[in-house]
């Protein structure tokens, strides 16, 4: 009898990874783009203006694809949980082809390609 690897290990690294960026920074992002913005106590221009900046990019692109990844491995996990185990494999296909394209549409914005 032949057992198939899972393939499971390699989307617990970006998962983890997300878990960290998510714990860390999106706090800090949230803080600055919707408290320090709004009310006038950041220039919004000058933070325009750090976006620009490719280091910032790049960046923002790593915090949003491993977000979003992460996301993906929660999701389909708590559907699975929910009681959706015959979709286990459909569900890996929506939750990380999900994030596969998230994250390529944020490459795109972060090239400034769109």
């Amino acid at each position: 009898m032949h057992h198939q690897r899972s393939r499971e290990p390699l989307w617990w690294l970006p998962f983890s990874g997300g878990m960290m960026v998510d714990a860390l920074a999106i706090p800090a992002l949230v803080i600055v783009t919707g408290l320090l913005i709004p009310f006038a106590l950041v220039n919004p221009e000058s933070f325009r203006n750090l976006l620009i900046h490719p280091l910032v990019r790049a960046a923002v692109f790593v915090i949003a694809a491993l977000s979003f990844f992460h996301a993906a491995h929660r999701l389909k996990f708590t559907l699975i949980d929910l009681g959706l185990k015959d979709a286990k494999i459909a569900l890996g296909f929506i939750c990380y082809g999900g994030a596969i394209v998230g994250t390529l549409l944020t490459a795109a914005i972060a090239l400034g390609l769109m």
